[in-house]
């Protein structure tokens, strides 16, 4: 996948917002994402290690090889990780690499993991062959991705989902699916995963979870789409005018009678042939 095509863009916003996500769904996400320990674990698209924080310090006893395709990411996933897990940085090693054509030998790793990288890629199917091709029989995978056609909100809003639709529609244009979550367990089926198991993980917000309504529903999921703001009104898929009305309608579900929910989606397989 070319850097160009990731909708969400490298910024350094952008890596503060990945942050914010991954600290405040590390309950929600990470309390059971948990590895033998002695494996040997590939993190295939660490970006700029916003997850390689929490599964490495979840893990102690595990060894990890995080790639990505650019190296500014991981430059700055390997100082991420000096910086607020430093106890974890021998667990780790970072190397350039497309997730399309590993620079691995057959069944080198015990266990995979990737979160929030299908989505991105065109060919998911190719991606998790190729990724299989690594793992050792009776490995498994670990895949987390969200689903924006999950979100629902409350006081309605129009002009709020017509903002995130546009989000839907330039990861659709850029080869992407942002609504993946959906179709993980069709996609590691396909692939020859066996075991496959899916689980739902609802982000519910209202009034009584400031800390969500701060970290997941401002700073997660609003920050996102406000992301793409210029590239929507530039493509001809909203006006700016109603692009910013439903922003204003996303920051309304934040006050004290609003209400947001979306799903994320983790999923699991084994190779066993």
């Amino acid at each position: 996948m070319s850097q160009s095509a990731y909708v969400h863009g490298y910024s350094d916003r952008e890596a503060e917002r990945l942050s914010d996500q991954a600290n405040t769904l590390t309950e929600i996400l990470h309390h059971d994402t948990r590895f033998p320990p002695g494996s040997l674990v590939l993190e295939a698209g660490c970006g700029t290690g916003a997850q390689t924080v929490i599964i490495t310090s979840q893990n102690p006893d595990c060894r990890f090889r995080s790639i990505d395709i650019s190296q500014t990411s991981l430059d700055c996933a390997e100082q991420r990780l000096r910086t607020e897990a430093g106890s974890c940085i021998s667990q780790v090693s970072f190397k350039q690499a497309d997730i399309r054509n590993l620079p691995y030998d057959d069944e080198t790793f015990d266990h995979i993991f990737l979160c929030f990288v299908l989505e991105h890629l065109p060919e998911p199917v190719n991606v998790l062959r190729e990724l299989k091709r690594v793992l050792k029989f009776g490995g498994s995978i670990m895949a987390i991705e969200g689903d924006h056609g999950s979100v629902y909100f409350y006081p309605p809003s129009q002009a709020a989902i017509d903002a995130v639709h546009t989000q839907i529609e330039l990861q659709h244009r850029s080869g992407g699916d942002a609504c993946i979550g959906r179709r993980l367990y069709p996609l590691l089926t396909e692939t020859g995963f066996s075991d496959v198991r899916v689980s739902p993980r609802m982000v519910y917000v209202d009034a009584s979870k400031p800390e969500l309504i701060d970290g997941f529903t401002r700073k997660t999921f609003t920050a996102m789409i406000e992301g793409v703001q210029h590239n929507a009104v530039a493509a001809g898929l909203i006006s700016n005018e109603r692009f910013e009305e439903g922003i204003q309608g996303l920051y309304r579900t934040c006050e004290q009678d609003g209400v947001f929910c979306y799903t994320f989606f983790k999923a699991g397989g084994v190779k066993s042939r």
